[in-house]
């Protein structure tokens, strides 16, 4: 089965200048996710996506494979989908090269090694004979009856349940636990991709992890080259 993996990094970032290849435990950021997929027994090809030349070369030095970006597909408000059909299109124009999957592998998640992936890919794996077309990771946030959300922008908020109606604590046995998305790992077929423009399929499956470590801060830097280091002493 042919698994491409997929790893958008673009220059723009704004919290954290050029964060796709800031040092960490001396590596660039993007080092972690190209030697995941790289190591993987699972995927068979990795490639990343970048409009910028500084992370293209930074790229190829970590011996990946890079597919050049069109500036339209850089900016800050262009979203994951498009870059990752943009990347199919490109291997499918240029190479007749069709992948039976795709694996989204977003560079601020450099806990994310190769046996993890893998545990990750597996799973997937098992629950296509079950009918399902792709998976993701996510955390389990608990069982929860009485969530609100603030309205972006205003200083309001709305209730995610009745509250009018509203179920005792002692009776949450009776309502879902809630999962969040890791943005760790996004796996689907790629057919079914291309079918729904989404790297989550129609019958998804979802895969539960403790935690994740995702990038957004110097902050998050610091406490995973914490993490790094200490696994690194014990290694």
């Amino acid at each position: 089965m042919e698994i491409l993996a997929i790893i958008p990094a673009r220059g723009g970032s704004k919290g954290i200048p050029h964060k796709n290849i800031k040092e960490l435990c001396g590596h660039p950021l993007i080092y972690y996710s190209i030697k995941a997929g790289q190591d993987s027994k699972y995927v068979t090809r990795t490639v990343l996506s970048t409009e910028d030349e500084l992370i293209k070369q930074k790229a190829i030095e970590c011996g990946c494979e890079v597919i050049d970006r069109p500036m339209e597909l850089a900016q800050d408000t262009t979203m994951t989908v498009p870059v990752m059909m943009h990347v199919l299109d490109e291997l499918e124009k240029n190479e007749n090269y069709i992948p039976d999957a795709v694996v989204l592998l977003q560079p601020t998640c450099p806990l994310r090694n190769a046996e993890k992936l893998d545990k990750f890919i597996k799973f997937y794996l098992d629950n296509l004979e079950k009918g399902f077309d792709s998976a993701f990771a996510v955390f389990k946030r608990g069982i929860t009856h009485a969530l609100w959300r603030q309205i972006p922008g205003k200083n309001e908020f709305e209730a995610m349940y009745d509250y009018r109606n509203r179920p005792r604590r002692q009776d949450t046995d009776r309502h879902y636990p809630m999962y969040g998305e890791t943005g760790s790992g996004y796996i689907c077929k790629t057919d079914v991709m291309r079918k729904v423009n989404d790297f989550i399929g129609e019958k998804p499956m979802l895969y539960v992890i403790d935690s994740c470590n995702d990038i957004d801060t110097l902050h998050d830097f610091e406490k995973v080259e914490q993490i790094l280091s200490e696994q690194n002493k014990n290694e």
